[in-house]
């Protein structure tokens, strides 16, 4: 996953960021090196991911860092537990330390926050989506912590997929159109999703041939009615507010997908802490 440029240019324009032309307070205290050990430090219950990119921030900041961490991405940690350890230079690693806290604190949140959606639908075989609602840059990270946290990622942006929306439908004159339009210009092995406001419309997607139709923010009966319409001729996706209050409840109808804009523009920073010293102290 982490090899990706954008990740390597994520991790540059961090750094310039926070050090620009440099660390005044770590460089005005310590002019010699000085070698050290520091401990990641959960400080609450959480689901790991981002471990990769911290050990790509320490070693752009000294290739002599060395960074190991006791669990992998993926694992639950629980809260106060040491989970991984940076050794070498006091001064690169603490010049490193926000950059590599806030990658790692991202995206363990989202992680987290991903399970907890997840893990309403264990063996329904709905599967919970991520949308393009991400921090601008960000995407290959935060949609790689959607799967760490279980989910599935949608398309990653607009040159993987066809998503018809409500603007195209209505720049195209209809969603037959659109499709008709769609179905003559791209490969035949990409899939087709509309964008669906209503029965009628979920009615002429189906009848063009769409292969997924998402319905958004459709009320609860108008879904039951969707899917007796849609009678598996095509994937059903549920899109639109949708809350983690809400999961359990859309269990019950026959959907394939909901996809959820919350799994990274509402998850909030894990709470981790970089400490020095021993692990026992």
């Amino acid at each position: 996953m982490l090899k990706n440029y954008l990740v390597d240019k994520l991790i540059e324009l961090a750094l310039l960021e926070d050090i620009g032309h440099g660390d005044v307070t770590t460089e005005s205290i310590f002019e010699d090196k000085k070698a050290s050990r520091f401990h990641f430090l959960a400080k609450e219950e959480m689901v790991l991911c981002g471990t990769d990119i911290v050990r790509k921030v320490f070693s752009s900041m000294n290739s002599d860092l060395e960074t190991n961490f006791y669990y992998k991405d993926g694992d639950k940690i629980q809260r106060d537990t040491y989970f991984g350890e940076v050794t070498g230079d006091v001064s690169s690693i603490l010049t490193g330390e926000r950059t590599a806290l806030n990658f790692l604190q991202r995206l363990s949140g989202i992680a987290t926050n991903t399970l907890r959606y997840t893990a309403c639908l264990k063996n329904s075989g709905i599967k919970i989506l991520d949308t393009r609602k991400t921090t601008p840059g960000h995407r290959v990270l935060e949609k790689y912590a959607v799967k760490v946290g279980g989910g599935a990622n949608h398309r990653f942006g607009l040159f993987d997929g066809v998503l018809i929306k409500d603007n195209h439908i209505d720049a195209a004159g209809s969603i037959t159109e659109a499709v008709k339009k769609a179905k003559e210009n791209i490969p035949s092995t990409v899939k087709i999703e509309v964008e669906i406001r209503n029965l009628h419309e979920l009615k002429e997607a189906v009848k063009a041939g769409t292969d997924i139709v998402m319905l958004d923010n459709f009320k609860r009966d108008d879904i039951i009615e969707a899917c007796k319409i849609v009678n598996k001729r095509a994937k059903i996706e549920i899109s639109g507010g949708i809350t983690l209050e809400e999961i359990d409840s859309l269990k019950r109808y026959d959907i394939d997908y909901i996809s959820v804009g919350a799994l990274t523009h509402s998850s909030y920073n894990i709470d981790i802490s970089l400490k020095i010293g021993d692990s026992n102290d």
